[in-house]
């Protein structure tokens, strides 16, 4: 029997995410100047990751978009 492989992780605290519903709408808040330039990855077809200290800006932009995000954990 093989010994198991060894996996190097991160583990972070206070990170921002963005989880959407659907893959399509992650790509839409990509595309979109004033988001796409605080997201600096996508974890998942629809995880992305928030740029540290831009909670607000997001929360207003997917207001303006007539989305209801919620907030876990704020």
């Amino acid at each position: 029997m093989q010994p198991a492989a060894r996996l190097s992780a991160k583990l972070h605290r206070k990170v921002c995410l963005v989880l959407t519903e659907d893959a399509v709408l992650a790509e839409e808040l990509l595309a979109r100047k004033r988001l796409g330039d605080q997201i600096v990855g996508r974890l998942s077809e629809k995880a992305l990751l928030v740029r540290p200290g831009q909670l607000e800006l997001i929360l207003d932009e997917l207001k303006k978009m007539g989305h209801t995000p919620q907030v876990v954990g704020k």
